[in-house]
Protein backbone atom coordinates (compact mmCIF):
# COMPACT_ATOMS: atom_id res chain seq x y z
CA UNK A 1 0.00 0.00 0.00
CA UNK A 2 1.14 2.94 -0.67
CA UNK A 3 0.77 5.94 1.69
CA UNK A 4 0.26 5.34 5.22
CA UNK A 5 -3.56 3.13 5.10
CA UNK A 6 -6.70 4.53 5.79
CA UNK A 7 -9.71 2.88 7.34
CA UNK A 8 -13.14 2.37 5.28
CA UNK A 9 -14.71 0.29 7.63
CA UNK A 10 -15.13 -0.72 11.40
CA UNK A 11 -16.82 -3.72 12.49
CA UNK A 12 -17.80 -5.92 14.87
CA UNK A 13 -15.56 -9.07 14.08
CA UNK A 14 -12.72 -10.52 12.10
CA UNK A 15 -15.18 -12.34 10.23
CA UNK A 16 -17.12 -9.54 8.75
CA UNK A 17 -13.90 -7.60 8.19
CA UNK A 18 -12.34 -10.63 6.08
CA UNK A 19 -15.80 -10.50 4.05
CA UNK A 20 -15.51 -6.61 3.20
CA UNK A 21 -11.66 -7.62 2.24
CA UNK A 22 -13.11 -10.41 -0.23
CA UNK A 23 -15.27 -7.69 -1.67
CA UNK A 24 -12.72 -5.17 -2.15
CA UNK A 25 -10.66 -7.67 -3.59
CA UNK A 26 -13.16 -9.14 -5.71
CA UNK A 27 -12.99 -5.67 -6.90
CA UNK A 28 -9.53 -5.16 -7.73
CA UNK A 29 -8.93 -2.98 -4.26
CA UNK A 30 -6.13 -4.10 -1.94
CA UNK A 31 -6.96 -4.11 1.31
CA UNK A 32 -6.08 -5.62 4.84
CA UNK A 33 -7.27 -6.43 8.23
CA UNK A 34 -6.51 -4.70 11.41
CA UNK A 35 -7.13 -6.13 14.86
CA UNK A 36 -6.04 -5.84 18.20
CA UNK A 37 -7.09 -9.81 19.15
CA UNK A 38 -3.44 -11.82 19.67
CA UNK A 39 -4.06 -12.58 15.78
CA UNK A 40 -7.32 -14.04 15.98
CA UNK A 41 -6.21 -16.12 18.97
CA UNK A 42 -8.29 -13.66 21.48
CA UNK A 43 -11.31 -12.19 19.43
CA UNK A 44 -12.54 -10.40 23.05
CA UNK A 45 -10.06 -8.34 22.90
CA UNK A 46 -11.85 -6.54 19.67
CA UNK A 47 -13.23 -3.68 21.76
CA UNK A 48 -12.22 -1.15 19.49
CA UNK A 49 -13.54 -3.11 16.33
CA UNK A 50 -11.37 -4.56 13.89
CA UNK A 51 -10.55 -2.29 10.83
CA UNK A 52 -10.43 -2.61 7.20
CA UNK A 53 -7.53 -0.92 5.43
CA UNK A 54 -6.79 0.71 2.19
CA UNK A 55 -4.37 2.50 0.54
CA UNK A 56 -4.97 6.27 0.29
CA UNK A 57 -5.08 5.87 -3.66
CA UNK A 58 -8.31 3.69 -3.41
CA UNK A 59 -10.49 5.09 -0.54
CA UNK A 60 -12.71 6.73 -2.74
CA UNK A 61 -13.39 3.68 -4.52
CA UNK A 62 -13.42 1.43 -1.57
CA UNK A 63 -16.14 3.48 0.00
CA UNK A 64 -17.96 3.11 -3.16
CA UNK A 65 -17.59 -0.25 -3.25
CA UNK A 66 -19.10 -0.83 0.35
CA UNK A 67 -21.93 2.01 -0.12
CA UNK A 68 -23.14 -0.22 -2.98
CA UNK A 69 -23.57 -3.32 -0.98
CA UNK A 70 -25.14 -1.81 1.78
CA UNK A 71 -27.39 -0.16 -0.57
CA UNK A 72 -28.01 -3.87 -2.34
CA UNK A 73 -28.16 -5.56 1.35
CA UNK A 74 -31.16 -3.23 2.37
CA UNK A 75 -32.60 -3.61 -0.99
CA UNK A 76 -33.26 -7.45 -0.17
CA UNK A 77 -34.18 -6.85 3.42
CA UNK A 78 -36.92 -4.02 2.55
CA UNK A 79 -38.15 -6.66 -0.15
CA UNK A 80 -38.55 -10.03 2.39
Amino acid sequence: MDGAPVAVAVVASRTEADLIVGLLASNGVRAAVSADDAGGQEPQLQLDGVRVLVAPADEALARRLLAEAQAEAEAEDSSE
